[in-house]
């Protein structure tokens, strides 16, 4: 059976990424490692394995601005193309697309690739360049829409809250990409957070961190149609790695541990959350907060 999934281990990304040089690069003499760029670490790669971990597909998707996004280097393995592979991989790099907050996709496509693309809803845009002197490349884009299962208008409803009390979430631009209840992913613009070395500053790290965790606890409350003054009592972070590009956050249920129905009681709850920040696929900075929610006085 088939998987598609992003690359886990340095074994796997070889395999990865020799698919990627034998489709791409080998026919036209051109070197190993001719098939890799500077913005591997910063972008989202999927790949299609079978049963024997062959790898079957590839493709990789990396964020040009805040909210627009490329698909690259796409390769199907020859012995299974025709099998919609392709397909596959293009929605599962458009699925996180749409998780990122990315509302337009580009890529180039080959001109015998075009009706594959136009297929899948993407409209040419016209010529792009010409690779390795011979092969004619076009541009072509697709509007993206939130994923079917992120709750807009909640959190449309805390990006306000946000930009209306806490001037610098509006400065800094941040966004609620995606919310399902059970995940919630942050981000904010890139190129406004960035410090001296071209990557994203500590500071502002911090902030999408600290206004993740609160806007989970927020959600949250609105779900459960409870009211409470929320504040950070206790944070700690760890910074692993730069944040180049345009970093996210992210919260899942099963890093929350807390108790809100206490508000009911009329006590105060406390909510303990773990908050990661990315660049690409890996983890960049782990926040740990505890957050108070204060019970309304009666």
């Amino acid at each position: 059976m088939n998987v598609c999934r992003s690359p886990k281990t340095v074994p796997e990304f070889e395999r990865y990424y020799q698919l990627r040089w034998q489709i791409l690069r080998k026919p036209w003499d051109q070197p190993l490692g001719s098939e890799r760029d500077g913005l591997e670490q910063e972008s989202i790669h999927r790949m299609i394995i079978d049963a024997n971990d062959n790898v079957l597909a590839v493709g990789r998707l990396e964020k040009s601005s805040q909210f627009s996004g490329q698909i690259r280097f796409m390769a199907v393995n020859t012995k299974t193309q025709g099998q919609g592979l392709g397909q596959q991989i293009i929605v599962a790099l458009e699925h996180q697309a749409q998780k990122l907050g990315i509302t337009e996709v580009t890529l180039n496509a080959r001109e015998d690739a075009i009706g594959f693309y136009q297929k899948l809803g993407y409209s040419l845009q016209g010529f792009s360049h010409l690779l390795f002197d011979e092969i004619k490349h076009f541009t072509m884009s697709k509007t993206l829409t939130h994923a079917n299962n992120h709750q807009l208008e909640s959190s449309t409803a805390l990006q306000d809250v946000w930009h209306e009390t806490i001037p610098l979430s509006k400065a800094m631009n941040i966004q609620i990409s995606y919310f399902d209840g059970k995940e919630l992913i942050a981000h904010c613009d890139g190129g406004f957070n960035k410090n001296l070395h071209n990557t994203m500053f500590a500071g502002s790290i911090y902030t999408l961190a600290t206004l993740s965790g609160w806007g989970w606890v927020y959600l949250q409350l609105q779900q459960q149609q409870l009211k409470g003054d929320i504040v950070l009592a206790k944070a700690d972070i760890k910074y692993h790695a730069p944040i180049a590009g345009i970093g996210y956050a992210k919260v899942v249920a099963e890093s929350v541990s807390g108790d809100f129905t206490r508000l009911t009681q009329g006590k105060n709850a406390r909510v303990n959350l773990t908050v990661h920040l990315y660049s690409g696929e890996d983890i960049a900075a782990t926040f740990t907060g505890s957050y108070v929610v204060l019970a309304p006085k009666p």
